[in-house]
C-alpha cells in the first residue's frame, strides 16, 4: 500500500543494512551478499508489476557494484538476483496472475452467498503467500483447506504461515479440480477464459469456481459479491452456464 518508489527504496535500505551488518561481524563479502539479496528478495515479490519487482530486487546488488564495496565478490555471484527472481516467479507463471495479495476483507459474506457442508474441500488455485487461504478458512472454519502454488519458496512461506491448510507444489492448469467443492482464483482476465474451460470439464455439479475481481466474459454468475470497492468477487456454480 505504500506509494511507489517507497518500497524500493525501503527493500534496498533493508538489504543494505544486513550486509552491512553481517560485513562488520566479520563475514566475507560473499556470505554478506547472499543473504541480503534473499532477505530482500520476499518484499521484491510484493512489488505490483514484473518490471517493479525486477527493479527492487535489482537495486541493492546494482548500488552495491556501483558503490565499489563489491569489489571482493566473484562474477557468478551476479546470476544471484536473475535465480532468485525465477524462482520466485517460474517462467511458465509469466502468463498467470502475479502475486496480488487477497485483501482482508474480500471475502467477507462469502459463506452465506455459496454455504458449502462440513468437511467440504476448498482450493485456493494459486495461493502465493496464503492471504486467500486466510481469507477462505475465515470464511469456512469447518472445510478443509487447500493451496497450490508453482513457486517453491512461496509454497515453503505459504505452508509455515497457513498451518490449517495443506499447501503443495503444483501447477493448477495441470492439477485435478474435480475433488474440490470450490476453487478460488484471483487471476488475470486473460486466463479466465482457460479456468471456465478447465472448471466445466472438471467441477463436479453444485461446485462453486469463485473469481476475486474479474469477470468470466460470456458466462452466468450464480451470485456476486463486493465488500472491497473495486474488488467484486464473481461466484459461478457447477454445470456452468454460459
Amino acid at each position: 500500500m505504500l506509494i511507489w518508489p517507497l518500497p524500493a527504496l525501503l527493500t534496498w535500505a533493508l538489504a543494505w543494512a544486513v550486509f552491512l551488518g553481517l560485513r562488520a561481524a566479520g563475514l566475507g563479502a560473499v556470505a554478506a551478499f547472499v543473504p541480503a539479496l534473499l532477505v530482500s528478495g520476499l518484499p521484491a515479490w510484493t512489488g505490483r508489476t514484473p518490471w517493479r519487482r525486477v527493479f527492487m530486487l535489482g537495486g541493492f546488488p546494482l548500488s552495491l557494484l556501483a558503490s565499489g564495496a563489491a569489489g571482493g565478490l566473484p562474477g557468478w555471484v551476479w546470476l544471484l538476483p536473475l535465480a532468485l527472481l525465477l524462482a520466485l516467479y517460474p517462467l511458465n507463471t509469466w502468463r498467470d496472475a502475479p502475486l496480488f495479495p487477497t485483501p482482508a476483507a474480500a471475502l467477507k459474506g462469502l459463506a452465506q452467498k455459496a454455504p458449502l457442508p462440513e468437511g467440504a474441500q476448498v482450493v485456493d488455485a494459486g495461493c502465493g503467500l496464503g492471504a486467500g487461504l486466510i481469507a477462505l478458512h475465515s470464511e469456512y472454519p469447518l472445510a478443509r483447506i487447500f493451496g497450490l502454488e508453482w513457486s517453491w519458496p512461496l509454497t515453503l512461506l505459504c505452508a509455515l504461515r497457513c498451518r490449517f491448510a495443506r499447501v503443495r507444489r503444483a501447477d493448477i492448469w495441470a492439477a485435478d479440480w474435480s475433488g474440490f467443492d470450490m476453487v478460488y482464483l484471483f487471476q488475470r482476465p486473460e486466463s479466465m477464459a482457460r479456468a471456465m474451460e478447465k472448471a466445466t470439464a472438471e467441477l463436479q455439479p453444485g461446485a462453486w469456481l469463485v473469481s476475486l475481481e474479474f469477470d468470466a466474459v460470456g458466462w452466468k454468475p450464480k451470485a456476486r459479491l463486493e465488500t472491497v470497492a473495486g474488488k467484486p468477487v464473481w461466484l459461478y456454480q457447477a454445470p456452468l452456464q454460459h
